[in-house]
């Protein structure tokens, strides 16, 4: 264990990752030219992955901590930079950066947090917000109003850790010798969705019911959301000094799945619009859908102009190449339950099942987990999966 982490890991920082640096920023470089002979490979992480496994958390660290102490988050988020640089596989930049960014982290649940909902905190598990619109008092968020950007419990937790990093950051804060540095942003100038958010306020139950029985307050309930997801987006970007609408905006709303395609044309597409064209130029634009939300796509692709799609599963990889064109980028995989299995055949059999049903056809495909690769998962699984795209993720020519 490294003298003074918070978490177990190992001294390999005389590890030397020259040849596949290279070897990665010439990848990525092509890729972004579509000249790659083969798909890039990654794998989506977060501090979970050190949180939620015993393996590393000896001293177990809570996310009751993490969120309430700037120093815990502080320490963790470098660690885990370091752990992904050190230990996982994939075509990402290895060993010690020249500098190590800081950044706020509040998961998932910063959304429904900003409009009131109730931060739990549960053993084992990140932290989400607990619904807090029922039948008696679904109209509650109404009464109380949009809630301002920077104001409560969240948002203001948010300005105080930066402020936290940005002292500590100018005061001469290193790991591992390298400069720390916070990058001025916060999870409040993104969302996860508004009918994510309205699924985690009203709960997907009520949810789903407002939508047959009472579409008129759903309908409300999702106008209310989204004039506040945009006033607040809006406002965090103009106090970083950040664009407004830029290239490549990006977005989810994951609870989308539990909708058909008529009920996502009548209820939420029009907020996805708008979302989009506040704060999306027309290129580059995004989407991470998690879930079976595939019969979806085509219309986000038609009506949003969305051209880069972050899947999770279950997924029909080949259909999806089939609808979307050899233009458009996927980015998705074997679904995560297979790193953590026992041995690693299930999960290598559907990557090449993945990787041979014609995805790579035009280029624009990245192989990673689906989606978000999931504590205690199998550092050796995930250098099997690695291997077998490198082997396999050829590009048709």
């Amino acid at each position: 264990m490294l003298d003074g982490f918070f978490f177990d890991l190992p001294d390999l920082r005389d590890r030397d990752f020259t040849r596949h640096n290279a070897e990665r920023r010439a990848l990525w470089e092509a890729f972004r030219d579509n000249t790659h002979e083969r798909a890039p490979i990654r794998l989506n992480v977060n501090a979970r992955m050190l949180m939620l496994d015993p393996t590393y958390n000896t001293r177990g660290i809570t996310y009751d901590e993490y969120m309430h102490d700037p120093e815990v988050m502080g320490e963790t988020i470098l660690e885990f930079q370091y752990w992904a640089r050190f230990l996982l596989p994939g075509d990402h930049e290895k060993g010690l950066p020249k500098q190590w960014d800081m950044w706020v982290d509040f998961q998932n649940f910063y959304d429904a947090a900003f409009f009131g909902g109730m931060v739990e905190f549960r053993e084992d598990q990140i932290p989400d917000a607990a619904p807090i619109l029922n039948d008696d008092n679904k109209r509650m968020l109404f009464d109380r109003g949009i809630p301002d950007p920077f104001t409560g419990e969240w948002p203001e937790r948010a300005l105080a850790f930066l402020e936290h990093f940005q002292k500590k950051s100018e005061a001469g804060w290193t790991f591992l010798d390298r400069p720390v540095a916070p990058v001025p942003q916060t999870p409040f100038m993104a969302t996860d969705g508004v009918f994510t958010t309205a699924a985690c306020l009203r709960g997907p139950t009520g949810l789903c019911a407002d939508l047959l029985m009472d579409p008129d307050y759903a309908k409300e309930l999702l106008d209310f959301l989204s004039e506040g997801i945009i006033r607040r987006m809006t406002a965090w970007r103009e106090h970083f000094g950040q664009p407004v609408k830029h290239d490549g905006f990006g977005s989810a709303d994951d609870s989308i799945m539990m909708l058909s395609a008529k009920q996502y044309r009548e209820f939420v597409l029009p907020h996805h619009r708008r979302l989009f064209d506040t704060f999306g130029t027309e290129k580059d634009r995004g989407m991470h859908l998690c879930g079976n939300a595939q019969r979806h796509f085509k219309i986000i692709q038609e009506e949003l102009g969305v051209v880069a799609f972050d899947t999770g599963f279950p997924f029909d990889f080949g259909q999806a190449r089939r609808d979307l064109g050899p233009d458009t980028l996927i980015s998705g995989g074997p679904r995560v339950p297979l790193f953590v299995e026992d041995t690693p055949e299930p999960l290598i059999r559907e990557t090449e099942r993945i990787l041979a049903s014609g995805v790579l056809e035009g280029g624009r495909f990245i192989l990673q987990e689906g989606n978000n690769l999931a504590p205690r998962s199998r550092l050796d699984h995930c250098a099997a999966f690695y291997e077998t795209g490198k082997r396999l993720g050829r590009i048709p020519r």
